[in-house]
């Protein structure tokens, strides 16, 4: 592919929170003909999110916490969520580790990593490394609610599995990676 494109110039837009970049470069599509294109490109890092879920209560642990740019769209800016976090030293796996118990208060003893998906590819280079794991009440170390350095100020919600379906189905859960992960429990553990 790298023969197709010939990247003429970047342009750093902003590089405080993350950085916004815009890219010209010439791609050679199909037919042969080079075309000269323009994107902005947001890169802000990979990030890791985890569905805890208990099969014999049918649970999964779930947080709400406030979202910017969901508030600017028009909404109370609360959105409910996996767990999740930026990768930290490019390992996804302690990333979520920590992040579930600095979100949660449950210390996860094992875990599986299920997928890695992009999230918004035609201008985000995010992509997220998906994980599930069950939990007991005894893993719950602290009462979570996340980092107050880091802004967080977090509601732990221990929710029924039909529940958070139901809740997909009537929009109080919009936050793609907890659709995506609840949507594979659906499929693979809840067996419905």
């Amino acid at each position: 592919m790298t023969n197709r494109v010939n990247i003429l110039d970047t342009a750093i837009l902003s590089d405080a929170w993350a950085r916004l970049s815009k890219i010209t470069f010439e791609y050679l599509r199909s037919d042969g003909q080079w075309q000269r294109q323009q994107r902005e490109i947001y890169n802000r890092g990979d990030g890791a999110a985890i569905l805890l879920y208990n099969l014999e209560q049918r649970t999964v642990v779930l947080i709400k916490q406030f979202r910017l740019p969901v508030f600017l769209d028009d909404n109370d800016g609360f959105l409910i969520e996996v767990p999740a976090g930026v990768l930290e030293r490019n390992d996804p796996e302690q990333t979520i580790r920590s992040e579930t118990e600095q979100e949660t208060g449950y210390q996860v003893a094992e875990m599986s990593k299920l997928f890695s998906a992009y999230v918004s590819p035609g201008s985000v280079t995010e992509r997220i490394h998906y994980y599930h794991a069950s939990y007991t009440a005894d893993q719950r170390i602290s009462e979570g609610g996340g980092l107050d350095s880091e802004g967080e100020d977090i509601e732990v919600l221990e929710v029924a599995f039909d529940d958070a379906m139901n809740w997909i189905a009537t929009g109080k859960i919009q936050d793609s990676k907890t659709v995506l992960l609840l949507q594979h429990a659906a499929l693979t553990l809840f067996n419905v």
